[in-house]
């Protein structure tokens, strides 16, 4: 597993370009038949993908790195399906994940096995873990079962669409928060006007992209911002002190997550549009 360390924001400043995406870019995180993660101080979230193409993979960790037997055994996580047709089985359940599907899986589950029905078109599972001091019940919610805001106008390039799946008018976690964004066709920003949360720090992963589309994420405090080129299937690591934004080169979607002090959705501190620089 990766490991990431957390950075302050007057070092920050001074990064260059491969030293922030060394410290916040992840490039690779599905590579087939395997399991990739990313272990960051940041909160302690996990960031990570499965891509069960012609076996199962299980989702483990070294109990060192962790500091428990079993991945979830003081965790719980989200998962959410960006590929084909494909199941997760928790302790003998099965729960079949279609595309953009979301299942979350409570602290204390022994066995999580990912597969994917055609080998050809395998299921591409995204993850996002936290530590948990309480047991909730796994739960799954198709894209149609989420809580839809619509935000933006075609007039500022960032109509969009937020689902909501794991959050306090969802399903029930312990501290984790995840949805998905989509952005209409014409759009490319995202969370802008931008927004910190000092409570909780977040993680965007970006997909639905074309080979030669990218975004450009922004980052860093509201007076010293920074950007990081992120490419299809890319996820960024933001502390609770940066800006989290984007506008890309043609429209996308991209999955959040969140932990931290609270789960309240609301909770941001708004950046005036004239106090970014």
């Amino acid at each position: 597993m990766e490991i990431r360390y957390a950075s302050h924001p007057r070092e920050v400043k001074g990064y260059g370009t491969e030293r922030l995406r060394d410290e916040f870019l992840i490039e690779q995180l599905f590579a087939a038949d395997k399991l990739v993660l990313s272990y960051s101080h940041v909160d302690r979230f996990i960031i990570g993908g499965a891509v069960p193409a012609t076996v199962p993979v299980k989702l483990e960790a070294d109990p060192a790195t962790i500091g428990a037997a079993t991945f979830l055994e003081r965790r719980e996580i989200g998962v959410i399906n960006v590929g084909g047709r494909g199941t997760v089985t928790v302790d003998g359940d099965v729960y079949a994940m279609d595309s953009k599907d979301c299942l979350y899986i409570g602290r204390g589950a022994k066995e999580v096995i990912f597969a994917s029905e055609l080998a050809d078109q395998p299921a591409k599972f995204y993850l996002n873990s936290a530590p948990a001091h309480q047991t909730y019940p796994t739960l799954k919610a198709a894209i149609s079962e989420a809580s839809p805001v619509h935000l933006g106008s075609r007039e500022n390039s960032n109509e969009r669409t937020i689902y909501r799946y794991i959050h306090t008018g969802g399903i029930q976690s312990c501290q984790l928060v995840m949805g998905m964004t989509l952005l209409k066709t014409g759009s490319m920003w995202n969370t802008m006007p931008c927004h910190t949360h000092n409570r909780r720090s977040e993680v965007y992963f970006y997909f639905d992209m074309p080979d030669n589309g990218v975004v450009f994420h922004l980052m860093g405090e509201p007076s010293e911002t920074r950007h990081v080129v992120v490419r299809n299937e890319q996820a960024v690591i933001s502390p609770s002190w940066s800006i989290h934004s984007g506008v890309g080169t043609s429209s996308y979607t991209f999955i959040w997550g969140m932990a931290g002090e609270n789960q309240t959705f609301e909770d941001m501190d708004a950046v005036a549009m004239s106090d970014l620089k």
